[in-house]
């Protein structure tokens, strides 16, 4: 016997949406591991000289931009990138601050996708990929997304840190959580909208 679907109104199991933040997690630890071995390390300046090299040149004044302030102090940059990715890995796996997190992670992705991978250019014939971090960006803003519907993650460390730290709430939610068994205010959906 199957077991029936559920009634309309009830919540689902909060794991899936935690889960798929551990994961994202997972693939940015991966990502920022990479960051940190000398082969990066060594090639960053290069990597960043060569997206410049086929670009259309309404974009060259942008990248120029970014390769003249980074050629001086290519190693702080390179640990920079380093360090905040491993630290968006951390805090995704952890749960820990999850809307800085995320707000930070999309600046970053962009950041990343408009100058280490030129927009995902050159666009010519045969070109067939647009870049991986707009995708992560998009990723993230879906998280972020889903922490608002959703509500606080039962599964992260802002869970407990909301409880013993008043102000907490506002770095980790896009909204202020209901406690547990009060009622949204009379008039107003837990959304905050009007009811009917």
């Amino acid at each position: 016997m199957t077991d029936p679907a559920p009634a309309a109104g009830t919540r689902c199991a909060p794991w899936p949406k935690d889960a798929l933040r551990v994961s994202f997690g997972v693939i940015w630890a991966v990502d920022a591991t990479l960051k940190w071995l000398p082969g990066f390390k060594d090639r960053y300046m290069a990597t960043i000289m060569g997206i410049a090299k086929g670009q259309p040149t309404w974009l060259r004044p942008w990248l120029d931009f970014w390769i003249r302030l980074q050629h001086p102090a290519a190693t702080f940059f390179w640990a920079l990138v380093a360090a905040a990715e491993s630290l968006i890995a951390l805090a995704l796996v952890f749960g820990v601050a999850r809307k800085l997190t995320y707000l930070s992670a999309i600046g970053l992705s962009l950041l990343i996708w408009s100058t280490a991978e030129g927009f995902g250019g050159p666009y010519t014939a045969g070109s067939s990929d647009i870049g991986t971090a707009v995708i992560y960006a998009v990723v993230f803003a879906g998280l972020l997304a889903l922490s608002y519907y959703a509500g606080p993650a039962r599964y992260s460390l802002d869970y407990y840190l909301e409880r013993r730290i008043s102000w907490w709430w506002r770095l980790a939610e896009l909204r202020r959580p209901v406690p547990a068994g009060s009622l949204a205010p009379a008039g107003r959906s837990s959304l905050g909208r009007r009811s009917a």
